[in-house]
């Protein structure tokens, strides 16, 4: 059996931390020993999210909205201040307002877009100089497959991802020779709250939170002189059409 790899020394922010992918990937580096700032817009979901992870001595979670540029700054700067440093962050928060472009208001494509692609800088820009002061890291997004095959119904949300995407492409080739790796993350249908309820009965076939914390991990255990810079995880046996 191959003993699972332990991350005692590393410090991690995850937005969006509360709950579904997040809470997974928080869970999952706790598991393994790294410590972990997360971050949700809640003060009763953040306490829980707390609670459900343990080790008080290496997890904090803050009420944070990434919207707000102080509120990523705050972030950073809480946890080098709790725990001396950061060597990856994990930009998980997102949302997803749908409707057709005719019939969306302006305020949920400002929420849509200001959220997953905005707040994404927001977090990279304050996180980087503690990134270059470690002598490098980790910036993994969690994007989405919508980020390329779009809906109807999506624009904001697939408009959104795309802009990620491009953002971590880019973002890449600028930070690669301070040691900082990017990647983005792009899964499929995931079985999670997100569409604003619980799982419902005959989603068995979907990806798990768990299985995009999976993709996280062994990211951080990847071989330092390569990287994976785009990973598309799809479920495996998604119902036939037709």
């Amino acid at each position: 059996m191959t003993e699972t790899r332990q991350f005692p020394d590393l410090t991690a922010i995850v937005t969006g931390g509360t709950r579904g992918i997040g809470l997974a990937i928080a869970a999952a580096l706790v598991e393994r020993g790294g410590r972990v700032v997360l971050s949700g817009l809640r003060d009763d979901t953040v306490a829980g999210a707390r609670h459900t992870l343990g080790h008080p001595d290496r997890v904090e979670a803050l009420r944070a909205d990434v919207r707000v540029p102080e509120d990523a700054e705050r972030l950073v700067r809480r946890a080098v201040e709790r725990f001396g440093g950061l060597d990856v962050l994990v930009n998980n928060a997102g949302l997803g307002r749908f409707a057709s472009a005719a019939d969306m208001s302006i305020e949920a494509w400002r929420e849509t877009i200001d959220t997953n692609l905005s707040g994404v800088f927001y977090c990279c820009r304050a996180a980087i100089p503690a990134l270059r002061a470690r002598g490098g890291g980790w910036i993994i997004n969690i994007s989405s497959l919508a980020g390329k095959n779009a809906f109807v119904g999506g624009a904001a949300y697939c408009a959104s991802k795309a802009g990620l995407n491009a953002f971590s492409e880019a973002l890449m080739q600028e930070v690669r020779y301070d040691g900082i790796r990017v990647s983005y993350v792009m899964p499929g249908s995931v079985s999670t709250e997100f569409g604003g309820g619980p799982p419902g009965p005959g989603e068995a076939w979907k990806l798990t939170a768990e299985d995009v914390a999976q993709v996280v991990i062994d990211l951080l255990e990847h071989p330092q002189r390569s990287l994976p810079s785009r990973i598309e995880l799809r479920p495996s046996q998604p119902p036939r059409r037709g």
